[in-house]
Order: C-alpha cells, then structure tokens, then sequence
C-alpha cells in the first residue's frame, strides 16, 4: 500500500466466516496489524495465513504505543488496528490512537464489519429508529443505579453491553428503575454455536436467566425499550395543526393555542411553542 493509513477493522464476534474479503485483502497486505491482545488475534491471522507482524495496543498501554505507530506512518507504513471481537473503540480502546493519528495529518479510514450491539438490535424486534447506546454499565451497584436513572425517562432505545459475572446483577437493577413490565432483549453469543437472543418482559427475562444457568454464560447485549413517551413529547397529528393553524389566524398565539388544547386534549404548552417555532 502506497499511502500511510490506520485502518480501523472490523473483526468477527464469534463466527470465523464474517471477516469481509476487504478486510482480509487490506489485512495482509498492511505494514503493522495494532491488536488489542496479539495471542487472540493471532489465531484470526493463522486461519487466514495472514503474516504481518504485530503488536499489542489496548487500555494500559495505547498512550505509549503512539509514538511508534506515528514513526511507522512516517515511514509510509500502513497500520489496521484490531480488536478481540467486533468494530474497534466500540467499548474497546483506540480513540486516543485514532485522534492523535488523525491530529498527526494521516487518513484513518475503516473498514466496516461486525458490531455486537447494531447485530442484536437488527435481530431483536425491539424499535430501530432511534436508539442509544451505552456499553457496558459501572460494575459497582450505587453507580450502576445512578446511571440507569439517568435513562428512565429516555424514549429511545437502550442499549449496554453486560459481563457473564453481573448479568443478573445488571437486569435486576433495570426491573428497579424501569420496572419488571418493561419490554428487553438479552442477546448472548451472537453467530456462534449456543446464540440466543430472547425477547420478554425485563421480569420474565430475569427469572428465565435465574432458571438456567447456561443462559448465564457468555458476553451480553442488552436492549431496553425505551418508556414511554410523555403527553407533551408527542408528535402533534396533522388534524391538531390544521386546526391550530386555522385558530391562528383569528387569535393570538396563547389563546389559539388554548382552545385548540381544549378541542383536541393535545398538550397547551407544546401548541404554543410548535406556533413560536413556525
């Protein structure tokens, strides 16, 4: 490759089979494969007889790896930056690296594939329109709670990623702030042999887990329908507005605004601020 790059690559979460043949092009013909942990993703290399040299880039050491990835670019190498599984700096590290690169002049271009949490949102039956994802929640219950308190009122939906060890931790503490009705997928092990993603009531989910203990294993994603939308957050129907519009026209803001609330039941103050907004 002529021009120095860091490619940002997208590996497999679990199945061998969705490395992209882009990405296993511009993986064998880089300079410098920057992987979060060498031994694992050395076994992705192998079954793809892939041989380039690499080194290690994760949490403790990425500020230090820095410099040297900049001297390699320098030099007109080209780097991909790897990690264990999925889309790097997705709740792994890279953004330190990526950013200084990019403040160092170098193109950072991606080569997109496997996410965990896009892969269980397309399967889970849970809206897609607008979501918000998190990654994974603080280990401690205090801060955990917080955090979620944060998201009660959210209507988007939500998304984190959990750990085998605080699964039923985690679920418990969202029955707790979102309460045990609120609809949730736990998706575990996507594209490998024992993939399950269940859709159910964050209850039923809790006592299904508690229930067997292999849905206890492996690497979570969770999603959260997000509540419900207040009365005020609504969209306002074309019906509403025309007559809001029509009201408009021979009253003040306030006062058309008013009758129409009382017309329609449609939230006063939103009416009033859709027609300062028009």
């Amino acid at each position: 490759m002529s021009d120095p790059v860091l490619y940002v690559i997208a590996t497999p979460i679990g199945n061998l089979g969705d490395l992209s043949e882009r990405a296993i092009r511009v993986l064998s013909q880089v300079d410098l494969i920057a992987a979060e942990d060498t031994r694992h993703s050395g076994r992705l290399m192998a079954h793809f007889n892939i041989k380039v040299p690499m080194i290690s880039v994760h949490d403790h050491n990425e500020s230090q790896r820095i410099e040297l990835i900049l001297k390699h670019l320098a030099k007109g190498h080209s780097i991909a930056l790897v990690s264990d599984a999925g889309t790097p700096l997705i709740s792994d590290p890279g953004y330190i690296l990526v950013r200084s690169v990019r403040e160092a002049g170098y193109r950072v271009s991606p080569v997109p594939g496997c996410c965990a949490f896009i892969a269980a949102l397309s399967a889970s039956g849970l809206p897609s329109d607008r979501f918000m994802f998190y990654g994974f929640l603080p280990a401690k219950r205090v801060s955990r709670v917080r955090t979620l308190n944060q998201w009660a009122d959210e209507t988007s939906t939500l998304i984190f990623y959990e750990s085998t060890h605080r699964i039923l931790d985690s679920l418990e503490d969202m029955i707790e702030v979102f309460g045990g009705a609120r609809e949730a997928v736990v998706a575990r092990e996507l594209t490998k042999t024992f993939e399950t993603i269940k859709l159910d009531t964050l209850a039923s989910l809790l006592d299904w887990m508690k229930d067997d203990p292999n849905q206890q294993k492996g690497e979570f994603v969770v999603i959260v329908r997000g509540a419900p939308p207040r009365i005020d957050e609504e969209e306002l129907d074309k019906k509403t507005l025309d007559m809001l519009a029509l009201l408009a026209t021979e009253l003040p803001p306030k006062k058309a605004a008013a009758l129409t609330s009382t017309i329609t039941g449609a939230n006063k103050k939103r009416l009033y601020q859709h027609l300062l907004d028009s």
